[in-house]
């Protein structure tokens, strides 16, 4: 009756397991198509033996444990290259909306054939007309109106960068919301997995902080650090805390200097600090990209304008008096692209003779005609300095797409490798559901019979039907 029972109980255990098996193999296919799920695989262990008196050991068959195929190691490497990767896309849209400004595409790269390069060669060739006829008062209502456009193609195009600078605040505030719902949500997963499974594989619950940890590499660059009960720390790439354990430390907004800079917990800003994920490369879009060409157009409108005032300044207008400045400026640079502008709209007021000549003298317009060709801009004429900043824009904007489009192959062999090791496959899963079908029938059968033995055990050697 022992060795009866035994094998009873054993054929019990072995259809427990077996269901264990097809329960998985279920759960495996209900969520193929589960965003973040890793595929499980039971693993069979023998149970222990159990020795009743003196007799040999007898065998408790086996037990199904469901096991998640997850690489961690590989789901670090892909976090750290999307991290990279959306750096580089985030920065590679805000360059190519910055390059827009300039009206500046893959078929038309050179400075003059932008707007602002059109209009600054026009008011060149505007100044070599006055030398030509300066008693034009035609001539010189064109040279008025050709001021007029290039100091408004300033206005707009810092305008417009000034106007992206404020999307891309807009943008890195929503981000910060976005990052501490993700470290929210990590550090209450942290707690649940420390409580269900601190030395083991959690399953779904880890599939689901994989799941946010992902996402929160599209947003921020941070560190990784595996703890005690299965938990995670995290920081940013400069030692600032995010999450650890089941705390989360929230990242802050404040408004300086008209940008939104980010804070961490403690109120310290780290906004210089940042790197990777969509908010470092729009940061770093908005902090130097848009900071340079910013600073380059103000430098070229400032440098222009300053020479024609001043040359302006030791001529004779159409009146006899001495010229004017011709346009508005700042006392330095900065902000000048957005401030320049006409002093005035008459024409007569631009000073084309020299002193000593008379009024439609053109010794004046001569020296102003030739700083076309003068080293306005540091050792660069105007037109050479533009052409300059348009050659360094797009060779950033190469540079940038190049390494997004390296990152992204790299990203995706990744993300292929995961998908070999993690993903469901329906085709390995029909075989597994035959195999582990066919073994819940042989051990229903072992049961059934030793049922029916041990029926007739009890009937004293009689068959007998049990009900």
């Amino acid at each position: 009756m022992g060795t009866l029972t035994a094998l009873l109980n054993l054929s019990q255990n072995t259809l427990q397991a077996s269901q264990s098996a097809i329960d998985i193999t279920a759960n495996n296919v209900a969520n193929a198509n589960t965003p973040g799920y890793v595929v499980q695989v039971a693993t069979w262990q023998e149970n222990d033996t159990v020795r009743i008196g003196d007799s040999a050991p007898v065998g408790e068959g086996a037990s199904v444990n469901a096991i998640s195929q997850r690489d961690k190691i590989l789901n670090y490497r892909i976090n750290q290259q999307t991290q990279q990767e959306s750096f580089s896309a985030a920065e590679g849209v805000a360059l190519s909306d910055l390059q827009s400004i300039f009206a500046v595409t893959s078929t038309s790269t050179s400075a003059a054939s932008t707007t602002l390069g059109a209009d600054l060669d026009a008011f060149f060739n505007s100044l070599s007309a006055l030398e030509a006829s300066p008693a034009s008062g035609s001539v010189r209502q064109g040279l008025i109106s050709s001021a007029a456009t290039l100091a408004s193609d300033f206005n707009s195009a810092s305008n417009q960068i000034s106007q992206q600078a404020q999307g891309l605040n807009q943008q890195a505030s929503g981000m910060v919301d976005q990052v501490n719902s993700l470290t929210a949500s990590i550090a209450k997963l942290n707690l649940q997995i420390g409580s269900i499974s601190p030395n083991s594989d959690a399953g779904t619950l880890e599939d689901r902080r994989q799941q946010d940890l992902t996402q929160l590499s599209t947003l921020i660059g941070f560190d990784q650090t595996r703890t005690e009960n299965n938990g995670l720390t995290l920081t940013t790439a400069n030692g600032e805390p995010l999450v650890s354990g089941g705390q989360t430390f929230p990242l802050g907004t404040a408004i300086v200097n008209g940008n939104t800079d980010i804070l961490s917990a403690s109120g310290r800003d780290i906004t210089s600090d940042l790197a990777g994920g969509s908010l470092g490369g729009i940061l770093q879009a908005r902090d130097k990209d848009l900071r340079q060409a910013s600073s380059a157009l103000d430098t070229l409108a400032y440098a222009i304008g300053t020479a024609v005032n001043d040359q302006n300044i030791a001529g004779l207008d159409a009146y006899g008096n001495q010229g004017g400045e011709v346009f508005i400026l700042p006392a330095t640079s900065a902000r000048a692209a957005s401030v320049i502008s006409l002093v005035t709209n008459d024409p007569n007021a631009i000073a084309a003779a020299a002193v000593g000549q008379g009024s439609s003298g053109n010794g004046n317009a001569s020296i102003l005609a030739g700083l076309a060709l003068s080293k306005l801009a540091g050792s660069q004429t105007a037109a050479g300095f533009y052409a300059s900043f348009l050659t360094q824009l797009g060779s950033t904007i190469s540079r940038v797409v190049s390494e997004n489009t390296t990152q992204k192959a790299s990203l995706t062999q990744l993300t292929t490798q995961q998908s070999s090791q993690s993903s469901v496959s329906l085709n390995q899963e029909a075989a597994n559901l035959t195999l582990y079908e066919r073994s819940y029938f042989v051990a229903a059968r072992v049961f059934t019979i030793v049922d029916q033995l041990i029926g007739v055990a009890l009937n004293l050697g009689q068959p007998t039907t049990v009900a």
